[in-house]
């Protein structure tokens, strides 16, 4: 049964290294282990959009994205392409609670990756699904929102929707 794992809070010291490449046998043992079950299973409890495995404390190279109803698993993701057309709109994080911030991005990208099996997927995505993208593989990258954010508020979101 998949357990949900405790998010890392900015400013762990983890949230801020690159994560390594997952091998064969890495990506093996983590599914034996129930790891991607796990990271899967704490996206959804903590009510987010994406997560990655280096914001629960491993240093790999996984991503956990909500596409419309269906969750996908990416490993080893890069984003091979971006569209020149950028975009400005509201972002928050797990590991950055009660604060959102206005971050451009590409409108539109391609992601690179394996899945569960190691089968090679090339994902084409626009809006919401290639803001989450570009913010997942920030993550892998040592990178938060926060540091890309054009404006960030704070804000408790047990009592007012943030205006940024």
């Amino acid at each position: 049964m998949p357990k949900s794992l405790p998010v890392l809070v900015n400013p762990h010291p983890l949230l801020r290294q690159r994560a390594q490449e997952v091998t064969s046998e890495t990506l093996a043992q983590l599914r034996r282990e129930g790891f991607i079950d796990d990271l899967v299973k704490t996206m959804q409890v903590e009510d987010g959009v994406g997560i990655a495995a280096i914001q629960v404390g491993y240093l790999h190279r996984i991503i956990v994205v909500q596409e419309g109803m269906r969750v996908r698993v990416y490993i080893n993701p890069t984003i091979s392409s971006r569209s020149l057309r950028r975009e400005s709109d509201v972002e928050g994080c797990l590991s950055v609670p009660g604060v959102v911030g206005t971050v451009r991005r590409a409108r539109s990208c391609t992601l690179k990756a394996l899945d569960v099996d190691g089968k090679l997927v090339v994902r084409k995505a626009r809006g919401l699904v290639a803001r989450i993208y570009q913010h997942e593989v920030d993550h892998l990258d040592g990178v938060l929102f926060i540091d890309r954010a054009e404006r960030v508020v704070a804000y408790d979101p047990q009592k007012e929707t943030p205006k940024v």
